[in-house]
């Protein structure tokens, strides 16, 4: 079987384009690992998607799951391991063995925080330790919060994060921030954020709720305590992209680009959408809505094909 369109990734944005092409009747075809990505995992309570005050991750992906099935859309869990472009066609290899074919692909696989892989880490996830100030920073307000990265999403995080907290600490593992000095001059000028540079996070301590960070100074090799009831961690991430690099280009970080309006990349008849590209907003409304054009440019390039 041919298929109009294969989306890969069932995050915000391949639900939202698995809707989107069905409603425009192309035969399509959602494989993905699992429903939800990383808002079925990490995304507590979300306070910022429209048409809900307050919803968990899961019970918004739950909604997004029954609509997809209300659309019949077919879906498939496997892993894809490569996409190419023989001839006029999409074939995808899966790790299961299969194959399957599609006159085009969206990829929307998202992108997967970076994690500090130290102890207590995973225990507090949702628990204090978080990857997105955006998604739980009001949860914290009047609270006492680290980010680790001094890169530019940690200051950026740290900025947002100091409309809420009554303080931050900004933890750097090498010897000066790498932020835009702009970026460092915002959050200086906000009286809430003490840098900590030299800092090697060791663990996170805590009674069912984070309460202790322990990092280490790489210089006088003390380890320090700190009492924070949240923390960021901004040490970049990782799209998950390496099957589709011989079809696209990638920007500095990894990240698939594409075309701001459209989504197409530079190979005609694919298209990114979500975190996967590097479209500057990481959020799950910007990622439905990139679903959504990108599915709706993937129904225009499919008929001018036919």
């Amino acid at each position: 079987m041919i298929y109009d369109l294969i989306i890969v990734g069932a995050g915000p944005a391949g639900t939202s384009a698995g809707i989107y092409a069905a409603r425009q009747k192309l035969k399509t075809l959602i494989i993905s690992k699992d429903i939800g990505g990383q808002v079925a995992k990490k995304a507590v309570d979300i306070e910022n998607y429209p048409g809900f005050e307050k919803i968990s991750g899961p019970e918004l992906i739950k909604i997004f799951e029954n609509q997809l099935k209300k659309n019949e859309v077919e879906i498939v869990t496997d892993e894809i391991l490569k996409i190419s472009k023989p001839e006029n066609n999409f074939v995808l290899d899966t790790a299961s063995g299969s194959k399957y074919e599609a006159a085009a692909v969206i990829v929307a696989t998202g992108a997967d925080p970076r994690p500090l892989e130290v102890q207590g880490e995973k225990e507090f996830i949702g628990k204090g330790v978080s990857y997105c100030s955006l998604c739980d920073g009001p949860v914290f307000r009047n609270k006492v919060v680290a980010v680790i990265g001094g890169g530019n999403s940690g200051f950026e995080s740290a900025s947002f994060l100091s409309n809420y907290v009554s303080k931050i600490y900004i933890l750097e593992y090498s010897d000066k921030p790498k932020a835009d000095l702009e970026n460092q001059n915002l959050i200086t000028r906000s009286g809430k954020a003490e840098i900590i540079i030299n800092a090697k996070v060791l663990k996170f301590e805590g009674d069912g709720f984070l309460k202790t960070l322990v990092y280490q100074d790489t210089q006088t090799k003390e380890e320090i305590k700190l009492e924070v009831q949240g923390a960021f961690i901004e040490i970049g991430y990782s799209p998950a992209t390496a099957f589709v690099k011989d079809l696209v280009e990638f920007s500095s970080r990894d990240e698939i680009m594409a075309e701001t309006e459209t989504f197409q990349t530079k190979t005609p008849g694919l298209f990114a959408a979500g975190d996967c590209n590097m479209g500057k907003y990481k959020q799950i409304v910007t990622a439905v809505g990139e679903g959504a054009k990108a599915a709706l440019s993937a129904y225009e390039y499919i008929k001018k094909q036919k």
